[in-house]
């Protein structure tokens, strides 16, 4: 079996099929994911061609585009048995699309270290800049605004979803090398939010922004 010739046909069918899908949970995601498990496989070990087809296939069958029922993992037994895998790697592959999601807490002593790689992969695309832009994205998709004046930080908005999850992210990490990168991602989502709020509240009480009209010459 060519290993890397079923991981470029694995990719192109990911392509294919999550083409048009959006709130964040699109192709480029799945992408990134895979180049990061790839980076982390190789600074952590673990079997590379399990990482890369579960990193591929881990959103493939989303619930949040199939009715509410998750189908990543029967979509991946399916798209893999087109292939001449090992079953061993295909049941590997299909725990792993299965466990790994936040909403599943899985405990981490249960995951095998290629489920923790791509885990640490899927949530790292959730940090940093790439962070900031999903959270704003799937809440143009579902009406929900990224900031409520006047709301603690955890109404339902992208802020609210700072704090309710994606700032608890990097204490749920598994490997070294992934902590690595979430520290400085973090670290430039609060600073973001610090800049987005000081902006938000420069209008006193009084109305004043204390910023001179450029009309008022």
């Amino acid at each position: 079996m060519d290993r890397p010739s079923v991981v470029r046909q694995v990719r192109d069918i990911v392509i294919d099929r999550m083409s048009g899908q959006g709130a964040g949970h699109d192709a480029d995601h799945v992408l990134r994911v895979w180049r990061t498990a790839r980076w982390i496989q190789r600074q952590t070990g673990g079997d590379a061609f399990v990482v890369e087809l579960a990193a591929l296939l881990h959103d493939i069958g989303d619930a949040k585009f199939h009715q509410g029922i998750e189908r990543s993992g029967v979509l991946s037994k399916h798209i893999l048995a087109t292939f001449s895998v090992p079953e061993d790697v295909v049941e590997q592959v299909v725990h792993i699309v299965d466990n790994i999601s936040f909403r599943k807490a899985a405990d981490p002593n249960t995951l095998s270290i290629e489920a923790k790689i791509v885990q640490d992969a899927d949530r790292l695309d959730a940090l940093g800049a790439i962070g900031i832009v999903r959270t704003i994205e799937y809440g143009a998709v579902k009406g929900q605004p990224f900031h409520r004046p006047g709301c603690d930080d955890h109404s339902k908005s992208g802020i609210g979803h700072f704090h309710e999850k994606l700032f608890k992210l990097r204490g749920l990490l598994n490997t070294e090398a992934a902590k690595q990168i979430a520290e400085e991602r973090e670290t430039f989502m609060r600073d973001f939010l610090a800049q987005f709020l000081s902006e938000c509240d420069t209008a006193g009480d009084d109305g004043e922004t204390g910023v001179t009209d450029p009309t008022d010459a």
